[in-house]
């Protein structure tokens, strides 16, 4: 069974950098996508970016293009996505999760599904 663990979440000052890793074991390639989302104090879980696990096709929101970078390595049947955060901005603090396996799956890679499969999170504050 797919099990997903994120590392790298902490503190940061604004305009600092993090990154998270989202460790994928004994992935199903069939899943096709992993995907960032995050939950702000207070607010609802949003979609970040996502990735085609088989590929290098990626998704960002609008609030994070330009300064968040997904990418993904494989070995064997361990996926290791990350999430390079630059130029950190106060709004970013929430608890990020990353997730596999979208429902209905229509060949491209957003946070726009429902996922079946999630982590735990890991907790990113931001703040001076």
């Amino acid at each position: 069974q797919v099990q997903l663990m994120e590392f790298g979440g902490g503190s940061v000052q604004p305009g600092g950098s993090l990154r998270l890793s989202c460790v994928a074991s004994n992935y199903v390639w069939g899943y096709n996508c992993m995907a960032w989302f995050r939950q702000p104090p207070g607010k609802q879980r949003e979609g970040v970016a996502a990735i085609y696990t088989s590929g290098t096709t990626t998704y960002y929101a609008d609030s994070v293009k330009g300064r968040f970078t997904i990418s993904q390595e494989q070995v064997g049947n361990t996926v290791t996505m990350y999430l390079q955060m630059n130029n950190i901005e106060p709004e970013d603090t929430a608890m990020y999760y990353c997730a596999t396996e979208p429902r209905g799956y229509r060949g491209d890679c957003h946070t726009g599904y429902e996922y079946n499969r999630w982590g735990q999170g890991t907790q990113v504050t931001v703040s001076s």
